[in-house]
């Protein structure tokens, strides 16, 4: 299994509104693409001074899964949408059980 964590700080200028959309966007590629084995995306709740606004969690089976979302047409939209509205976007995958 891979596990795909990213994170996101949107801009100051980018309203609750706009943070909602990309929420509900990314929430929706987990129906569109088959090679996702769970996913999770959420806002951040404790707001610390390290914390990022937005961040998602997703797992794969293999690294063939993760190449064929990171390619496909919604996930590039989604992708494309959240760094236009983010100050910076951080991710890491990782070998997982």
């Amino acid at each position: 299994m891979l596990t795909h964590i990213v994170v996101w700080k949107y801009r100051s200028d980018v309203d609750m509104a706009t943070r909602d959309e990309h929420v509900t966007q990314l929430r929706l590629l987990s129906s569109l693409i088959p090679e996702i084995e769970s996913f999770n995306v959420g806002f951040d709740t404790l707001h610390l001074a390290r914390s990022y606004d937005t961040g998602l969690v997703a797992v794969f089976r293999d690294c063939a899964a993760l190449d064929a979302y990171t390619i496909h047409p919604q996930h590039i939209a989604v992708a494309d949408f959240g760094r236009i509205i983010s100050a910076h976007v951080a991710s890491v995958d990782f070998e997982s059980e």
